[in-house]
């Protein structure tokens, strides 16, 4: 990728975080003397933008993909997760700039932005094609919902809710019931998410495989089991439940009732992420997890 191939750059904003909108005012102003667009995302900016203004251009979701050569990110892994769901089928590479807490998916330091712009226009730069997931939530033969994740798709209980009793099954072949608090159906990248919490594995990243992972089985022997990510995975709730939620992402919800199905299936699309070419997978595994510390 050259310099002339980048036209306009797409920030989006980690919301009400003032420093990061700052950056984004000078990441304008870096740009522009360099006779490239940058192109705003209208929800992160919002008011903010008015009390600081700078040459931010904003435009409606469903354009901002297709307008943005490059995105440049400004906040933590859940700014990451919405800009997967916001660019839809694009697969326009992303750089995560870390202005939150843990940062697997934000490998940049703010100090590193513009050396690594830099060397993106140089096309100087590493792509790590992160799989994604496309879940359909079914009731009967109604399609109710359906959504990409980066992450994770989960059917979880309410709080106060009995144990729920989940049938699965692997291109058709029925796999296990399992009676738990929800199951996590992750991707390598949401392995060190939810996933790691109930006590799933850690996948590296360019490996084609899904783990799907119990939460609290009512059985200890309901082990998380790890399969390839071109399976079709079917996931049906037995048991009527009141509060079963199916959650993608963490950050989309939806009331499940019982014999409802989630069908979960590879996406055609990537989320294409710059990598920092001074460290790897596992130096922000042993940054984050604090490995031997």
């Amino acid at each position: 990728m050259a310099t002339n191939q980048i036209k306009s750059v797409g920030v989006i904003v980690k919301p009400n975080h003032a420093e990061a909108r700052q950056t984004a005012c000078e990441l304008s102003d870096w740009l522009k003397a360099r006779g490239i667009t940058l192109v705003g995302e209208p929800y992160s900016m919002g008011q903010g933008a008015e009390q600081q203004p700078c040459d931010i251009d904003t435009v409606e979701a469903e354009r901002f993909s297709s307008e943005a050569d490059l995105i440049v990110v400004l906040g933590g892994d859940g700014t990451m997760i919405s800009t997967a769901r916001l660019i839809g089928d694009s697969e326009v590479l992303v750089l995560g700039v870390n202005y939150g807490s843990l940062g697997y998916l934000t490998d940049f330091r703010i100090e590193e932005m513009f050396p690594a712009l830099e060397a993106i226009f140089e096309g100087k730069y590493a792509k790590d094609a992160r799989v994604m997931l496309t879940a359909e939530h079914m009731r009967g033969d109604n399609l109710l919902a359906k959504g990409r994740v980066l992450n994770d798709v989960v059917i979880n209980k309410a709080a106060l809710a009995r144990i729920i009793e989940i049938d699965v099954s692997l291109n058709g072949l029925f796999v296990n019931s399992f009676r738990s608090d929800g199951l996590i159906v992750s991707t390598p990248t949401g392995s060190t998410a939810y996933n790691l919490s109930a006590g799933g594995p850690i996948i590296y990243p360019s490996m084609n495989a899904v783990v799907l992972t119990p939460i609290c089985p009512f059985t200890l022997t309901n082990r998380p089991i790890v399969v390839p990510d071109d399976a079709e995975i079917e996931l049906q709730l037995l048991n009527e439940n009141e509060g079963v939620v199916l959650t993608l992402d963490g950050q989309i919800g939806y009331t499940m009732q019982a014999q409802d199905r989630v069908i979960i299936r590879k996406s055609q699309t990537t989320f294409n992420l710059v990598q920092p070419q001074n460290r790897n997978y596992f130096d922000v595994l042993r940054n984050k997890l604090k490995w031997g510390r």
